[in-house]
């Protein structure tokens, strides 16, 4: 196992990470820009560097200053975390040239992945369901609508590097899709330096479940069931839960071989999380795999009670999974709830100083934490400061401890989402099970969250 590790991230999953590094008498790098100095991410770290300015590109993105602190501090390998350089092919490549781990998949898998493009045509070659439409980039506005007339109205136009909602456009008709095209590519341009664009068939009100897989270096792959994340505001997850109350057995078990199928099509190693949407039919489609742990496991270590950061560590020295398939089991179910400093009307970023901060505690109650008393939350960086996590022997009491736990929530100083989350998880259709990704759109005053 490592002796040191270097985390190249912030906030909770930074604390996270550090958290199983130390349970594992790991030695731990933690980073930080000029206004993160007090972090608790930097207070819980053996030895912890500033890394630049606030900006992230002037921080958390600066590769070469990162790799430098690795090698000052005599890191034998970097955790990503999420976000920030954790799907970058080149930093995980710079990091096997300077013979530091990189605690991830490789940087050909990562880059194969990050094109949509590529990931989809891999998919289709794998014999993994994929949404009806097209496996390569279209050449101008022209070409899009023909294929669109043959796929058949409304299309999702897509961009294939994009990410987080930015590069997805529904066109519902031709007279739409010429100035729908060149917005698109042109923002997509913008943000990711890659206008590639392709088509697919929307998918009416789906479900977006995910599969979280582990994957070693010696041909081993299982699937850690699934999680329900349909819940999403623009393409960003709310609430996510695990189980999802749509799937029985048989396609639960489906869909988990068919994650399986892809990542081993790949020569996938590590952890990763496989995305699909289902319809209301059950019928399920690919639709990207996120080469990293995700924010939303945290439910599944709930259910499985298995430690992910553990074995991404574990995968990372070169060891084998100590489990087969038969051995993940699944017990209770558990919710996750993303706390984030803004205001719960407008979804703007509410920075300011914190100046109370006192969580619930109790049975089946988790927290991962970015913040504390007096924590000041700048407007540089994601404003995601907290998650909450639940279990209950049954959704039903997982859900009565998240009411009563966001009911203790005490945050002072500024503003967070924890109304609009209460409001969810009070709300009938959350109770009954009625998660689509229209969820939002069709009970919040029509709000789009997809």
């Amino acid at each position: 196992m490592f002796k040191k590790i270097l985390i190249a991230n912030r906030g909770e999953i930074a604390a996270r990470v550090i958290r199983t590094c130390k349970s594992l008498g790991i030695a731990t790098v933690s980073i930080y820009s000029k206004v993160d100095k007090e972090a608790p991410h930097v207070k819980m770290a053996d030895e912890a560097y500033e890394v630049g300015n606030p900006k992230v590109t002037d921080s958390y993105l600066k590769i070469d200053k990162i790799l430098d602190i690795a090698r000052l501090s005599k890191a034998d390998a970097i955790h990503p975390g999420y976000g920030l350089l954790s799907e970058n092919a080149e930093f995980a490549r710079r990091c096997e040239e300077a013979g530091i781990v990189f605690i991830g998949p490789s940087a050909d898998v990562i880059a194969r992945m990050g094109s949509k493009i590529e990931a989809r045509y891999s998919m289709e070659q794998a014999g993994v369901p994929v949404v009806p439409g097209i496996s390569c980039a279209l050449a101008d506005a022209e070409e899009a609508a023909q294929a669109a007339s043959r796929i058949g109205y409304p299309v999702m136009l897509k961009a294939s590097a994009g990410g987080g909602g930015i590069g997805m456009l529904i066109v519902y008709n031709e007279s739409e899709m010429k100035q729908a095209f060149e917005g698109n590519q042109k923002r997509a341009s913008n943000f990711f330096g890659d206008g590639a664009m392709y088509l697919e068939k929307v998918v009416e009100n789906p479900r977006h479940i995910e599969i979280q897989i582990l994957a070693d270096s010696h041909g081993n792959t299982v699937y850690l069931w699934e999680r329900e994340c349909s819940i999403q505001r623009r393409h960003q997850k709310v609430v996510e839960e695990a189980p999802s109350t749509f799937l029985d057995e048989l396609m639960r078990s489906k869909m988990g071989e068919a994650a399986v199928r892809a990542a081993q099509s790949i020569g996938y190693r590590n952890a990763g999380t496989i995305e699909f949407l289902v319809d209301g039919n059950k019928n399920f489609y690919f639709l990207e795999m996120n080469t990293r742990l995700q924010v939303e496991h945290t439910i599944t270590e709930e259910i499985t009670g298995l430690d992910l950061v553990a074995e991404q560590l574990r995968i990372a020295a070169g060891h084998s999974l100590n489990f087969g398939q038969s051995d993940v089991t699944r017990d209770g179910h558990a919710i996750e709830v993303r706390i984030y400093a803004e205001d719960p009307k407008t979804f703007f970023p509410s920075p300011g100083v914190i100046s109370k901060f006192a969580i619930p505690e109790g049975d089946g109650i988790r927290h991962e934490l970015a913040v504390h008393d007096g924590s000041m939350v700048t407007p540089f960086y994601d404003p995601m400061i907290a998650k909450l996590i639940v279990k209950g022997k049954d959704r039903d009491e997982a859900i009565d401890r998240i009411q009563e736990a966001l009911a203790d929530y005490q945050v002072e100083g500024i503003k967070t989402n924890i109304p609009m989350l209460q409001e969810v998880i009070a709300h009938p259709a959350f109770r009954s099970g009625d998660t689509t990704t229209s969820f939002v759109a069709k009970y919040f005053n029509g709000e789009d969250m997809t």
